[in-house]
């Protein structure tokens, strides 16, 4: 089975309320649209994690984001591929999360992690996500 080594960024911030929120975005195209995400993308030839990570953000979400603390790596047997993910802490440098490619988003607390249906490598890591907000 082929595998696909990918980056996604958990970009946080803290809402009006003073809570932690959490930035999820929904596929707009492919095997898994409409499936929930953590925004990110494939490792491209001579790329590090978090150099492809930056690249991925600035071309999804035309926005700049600091590279954090690795959460996790989830590795999880879909269909047709191994998926690889690191899985980075992100937060905003400069950019207003512009929706170049995803159908929707949204900030989420920890009380409201589960309201959307994460695809299911990204599941994994929302208990860890609701521990380390």
């Amino acid at each position: 089975m082929k595998t696909v080594k990918v980056v996604a960024a958990v970009i946080k911030e803290v809402n009006d309320n003073g809570e932690p929120i959490i930035f999820a975005t929904q596929r707009g195209y492919g095997e898994f649209k409409d499936g929930w995400e953590f925004p990110g993308g494939k490792i491209e030839a001579g790329e590090t994690p978090q150099e492809a990570l930056k690249r991925e953000i600035m071309e999804e979400l035309d926005t700049k984001v600091k590279i954090g603390n690795l959460i996790n790596t989830i590795e999880y047997d879909y269909p047709n591929f191994h998926l690889l993910m690191d899985c980075f802490w992100c937060e905003i440098v400069s950019g207003e999360l512009k929706l170049k490619e995803h159908e929707n988003a949204k900030w989420l607390t920890k009380e409201h992690l589960d309201e959307v249906e994460w695809l299911p490598a990204d599941v994994i890591l929302i208990d860890k996500i609701r521990m380390d907000m």
